[in-house]
């Protein structure tokens, strides 16, 4: 989203509390720098809380760079009972399924490991033939989701809160939905099951111990944000390969202008035009020529 305000650009990573959308942490963080530009990398539902990276300025442009990156949640799944949203925020739609043993909790992981498929739940930001999933399930409009490819690279069992409630942890890649997680493990295991708590603890380079709390985001003087918090456009970068620029070379990709590369790289090559310090753009090589991607207006 846009506004009128400062050039501000990099990340701020924000401890997400439950209770209130990813949407509005953006608008808050924006505020709080009189940031002409925000966004963020990855949504987290109202209910959930966690790692929100926020982009100001020339950092929305690398959002992709974040949300491609492994995420890590932690959950509680309440067994034998299920919820029209697959979480706690919905009406209760089942009761009276049994309660599975951590033995037989552990036996059905392995199964949720991998390249699998996943139908989101019903409550999502899914497109259904352009209308938002949430939109026509809270209308009762009957819709079938269609099932979509996601990876999970480990579900973990990490111990029992009541007897109903187990807690867990998931490494995931992009457009997974943990409350689908919860629903289908609870179905391969009999019974009914909905998510009571969800955190998100890692999105692509970003971990919770790198988190601000918005209170405390809050509490922070203007002048020391910027010192303190903001990090560099760079950050989410770093495992992108470098190619040193001139500034007269910088000035023509950010004008749209490409180069020839200065020594032999394989086509489809994706690197961070550098110069002075500051990436002024991303690249793409092909068949010897290096193209600007993305742009980075950058002023220091």
């Amino acid at each position: 989203m846009k506004h009128k305000g400062d050039n501000v650009s990099g990340w701020v990573i924000v401890d997400k509390p439950a209770g209130i959308g990813s949407t509005a942490v953006v608008g808050i963080v924006r505020r709080l720098f009189n940031a002409a530009k925000a966004g963020h990398a990855g949504t987290l539902d109202p209910a959930a809380s966690g790692v929100l990276p926020v982009a100001l300025g020339e950092a929305t442009k690398t959002v992709p760079y974040v949300m491609d990156g492994e995420k890590t949640y932690a959950f509680t799944v309440k067994f034998g009972e299920s919820t029209t949203t697959d979480d706690a925020d919905g009406t209760v739609s089942a009761t009276g399924g049994r309660i599975p043993s951590e033995d037989e909790i552990r036996a059905v992981l392995p199964s949720f490991v991998g390249e699998i498929e996943q139908v989101p739940p019903k409550f999502s930001a899914v497109h259904v033939n352009g209308q938002r999933a949430y939109d026509l399930a809270r209308r009762e409009v009957a819709i079938a989701l269609e099932p979509r490819r996601v990876r999970i690279d480990d579900l973990r069992f990490a111990g029992f809160d009541a007897p109903d409630s187990v807690r867990f942890e998931v490494d995931c890649g992009k457009g997974t939905y943990v409350r689908s997680i919860a629903r289908d493990l609870a179905e391969k295991l009999g019974t009914f099951g909905h998510v009571t708590a969800l955190r998100r603890l890692k999105c692509g380079k970003f971990r919770a111990g790198q988190a601000f709390l918005l209170e405390k985001l809050r509490e922070t003087e203007h002048s020391l944000l910027l010192t303190d918090v903001l990090l560099p456009v760079e950050t989410v970068l770093d495992d992108i390969p470098a190619l040193a620029l001139t500034e007269g070379q910088a000035r023509l990709l950010s004008n749209g202008g490409f180069l020839t590369a200065p020594f032999p790289i394989e086509n489809g090559t994706v690197m961070r035009a550098d110069c002075n310090g500051r990436t002024a753009a991303l690249v793409c090589v092909s068949d010897g020529i290096v193209r600007p991607v993305r742009v980075l207006n950058q002023s220091e």
